[in-house]
């Protein structure tokens, strides 16, 4: 049991592994816990050890991390070849306690395993700035370490939440052989929630310091915690109104939500102001306006290979659907349906380039490319450069570590200030106080976001600024009827805006929209989020060559599109001129059936024996 729930894991340069151990085994090659506490160096030493659990970036090595691409392919957003990827059918007979993540875990619940060392590691913290460090440092800094360790409790108890509902509240640390607490049953979700809340309000957005003048300018301060405080309760008011249906306490949330956003927008510091592939792609993101916290890459020992994954020669398996094509507007502000713009209405990925959204664009390459499943190339994560060296040989692209195996080096936004806009703006509406100025500081300054040299040269314009007055209930002939049409259009920009960021996963579970995942329920087997755009392959592989043709022999009865009129067609080797459709990723099958019980994780029957086995009871999570 000591495994899941009570392994610390150390700070750099402070061994520790239970409070008893600390205290009676100092070791000879770090200092004595007795000692330590002492000066606000000791406290950021400490806290330095939650920071590759929390800022992860784009992960290090071949690690999949769930904030960013290469471990985020689990949603709406995407197809793949085969069966589209299913939730689980019944809870696991074994693991999901351990202190590392896995990645089905990070995948399709999007949050940690069942495993509350960080929250044990704060609680220490916490204890031991009260026991021994206040007094010995002045009230400021006090009060500071203290809402870090705060900070980091809530996190964990954040991501927990939004993977299992109802999970044991820790107020503190306790002993080994103090059983009732090791293993407590959960708590309600909103007890818990409502402690989050008031160590939020009124710890951690009250006592951070404005900016850690000890730091080196990339800490945690009162604005990554707000910035990070917009997330969750934007998470759990929606959470707590579309799917518990508990509207006081959804109100409370939200407006915690945009109380938090504000003190992120009001204090200047933040701007839309860069391009959004250098948001992402960048060597050097560190004092990018828009990067309120960055995980620096620096191509010592923190590298990744999420670029690597963008590269144009890699393979990409799951990959960008035709429901999230769709979903872009058009750069007149309208919807494809109901847009002016020529060939706004065709949806293959040469004419949705030039008349969507600059993200659009930005984020995939403007033709149809076999290394993708569906055809549709994500280079969201990795400069303009390396797609110009895509199409020389392999041998030239390796000359560039940036882009290859796990040596890539751009830097990540841990969170960036787009994101804060967004939650801001969308807890706004959900509050029913939206006004144009509040649009015009939000959605319509994405809009406006600079372009770069590639989108100029390529006719790429500024989206038209979302005006209230237009979104009517037939803006969109797609939306949902049981959706606020402007809410509707935040939502969109948000999906815009953070795809294959950590977001997607975890709004249609928060919006009780887990069922556009459900391929059947949706438009029939071949559903919108089961397909690649629509492509004509004897003409679109003109601009390719050899075996990136997408007519090429090794393709016979393998490529499939279907037609409007729901016929569909194979590739013969004779047929070039059929092949014009939307294209079926190879052997596409259908997940299967989403249900309701999928808002929430199981926890195996592992974990509940070992309850059972000292004694004591672990509730199943509701539905399974």
């Amino acid at each position: 049991m000591k495994k899941y729930i009570l392994t610390l894991v150390a700070a750099a340069g402070v061994a520790l592994t239970s409070c008893d151990d600390i205290l009676e085994r100092p070791e000879l090659n770090y200092p004595s816990d007795a000692t330590f506490w002492t000066t606000e160096s000791d406290a950021r030493l400490f806290a330095n050890g939650f920071y590759p659990n929390f800022f992860i970036g784009y992960g290090h090595s071949w690690s999949a991390s769930y904030s960013y691409f290469r471990g985020y392919t689990f949603s709406d957003d995407v197809a793949s070849a085969g069966q589209n990827s299913n939730f689980l059918t019944q809870a696991p007979s074994s693991g999901g306690y351990n202190s590392t993540e896995s990645i089905q875990y990070l995948t399709q619940a999007c949050g940690p395993n069942w495993q509350f060392s960080w929250i044990r590691k704060a609680n220490l913290m916490m204890e031991r700035l009260e026991n021994q460090m206040q007094g010995k440092v002045s009230d400021e800094a006090y009060k500071h370490w203290h809402a870090v360790a705060a900070f980091f409790k809530c996190f964990q108890y954040c991501r927990l939440v939004q993977v299992y509902g109802d999970v044991p509240w820790f107020e503190n640390t306790f002993e080994d052989s103090d059983k009732e607490t090791m293993f407590k049953d959960r708590d309600p979700r909103l007890t818990v929630m409502n402690n989050v809340y008031d160590l939020l309000k009124n710890e951690v957005l009250t006592n951070l310091y404005l900016n850690d003048a000890g730091g080196d300018g990339n800490t945690l301060n009162r604005y990554v915690a707000a910035a990070f405080a917009a997330r969750w309760m934007l998470f759990e008011g929606t959470f707590q109104r579309y799917v518990i249906k508990n509207e006081e306490a959804a109100k409370k949330f939200l407006q915690l939500a945009v109380d938090a956003a504000e003190i992120v927008i009001n204090s200047g510091n933040y701007a839309i102001a860069t391009p959004f592939r250098e948001v992402f792609g960048s060597a050097n993101l560190l004092g990018n306006p828009e990067a309120i916290m960055v995980h620096i890459h620096d191509g010592s020992n923190v590298k990744h290979c999420v670029a690597s994954y963008q590269n144009g020669n890699e393979s990409q398996g799951p990959a960008a659907n035709l429901a999230l094509l769709k979903s872009f507007i058009c750069q007149d502000g309208k919807v494809y349906q109901n847009s002016s713009l020529e060939n706004a209405q065709v949806l293959s990925i040469t004419e949705m380039a030039k008349t969507r959204d600059q993200r659009f664009e930005a984020m995939f390459l403007n033709h149809p490319d076999m290394s993708s499943g569906t055809l549709v190339y994500t280079s969201k994560f990795i400069d303009r450069k390396a797609l110009t060296l895509a199409n020389e040989t392999s041998n030239t692209l390796a000359n560039y570590p940036e882009y290859n195996s796990i040596t890539n080096t751009n830097d990540a936004p841990v969170i960036r200030y787009a994101e804060v806009l967004l939650s801001w703006i969308e807890a706004k509406a959900e509050l029913g106080n939206v006004t144009q100025a509040d649009i015009d500081l939000s959605i319509n300054a994405l809009r406006a976001r600079p372009l770069d040299a590639t989108s100029i040269e390529r006719g790429i314009q500024q989206t038209a600024p979302l005006m209230i007055a237009d979104i009517t209930a037939d803006f969109d002939p797609a939306r949902d009827a049981d959706v606020d049409p402007l809410i509707w259009e935040i939502r969109r920009e948000r999906r815009m805006e953070m795809a294959f960021e950590h977001s997607r996963l975890l709004d249609i579970k928060r919006w009780g929209k887990l069922h556009y995942m459900d391929n059947p329920q949706m438009q029939g087997v071949f559903s919108d989020n089961m397909l690649g755009p629509w492509v004509d392959m004897k003409n679109e592989s003109n601009m390719m060559n050899g075996e990136n043709n997408l007519l090429s022999t090794k393709k016979i009865d393998k490529y499939r599109v279907l037609k409007e009129d729901g016929s569909i067609v194979t590739w013969n080797g004779n047929n070039a001129d059929e092949m014009v459709g939307y294209f079926i990723p190879e052997n596409a099958k259908p997940r299967l059936p989403i249900e309701d019980r999928h808002y929430l994780y199981p926890l195996s029957d592992a974990l509940i024996n070992e309850y059972k086995d000292n004694g004591f009871t672990l509730t199943q999570t509701a539905g399974w």
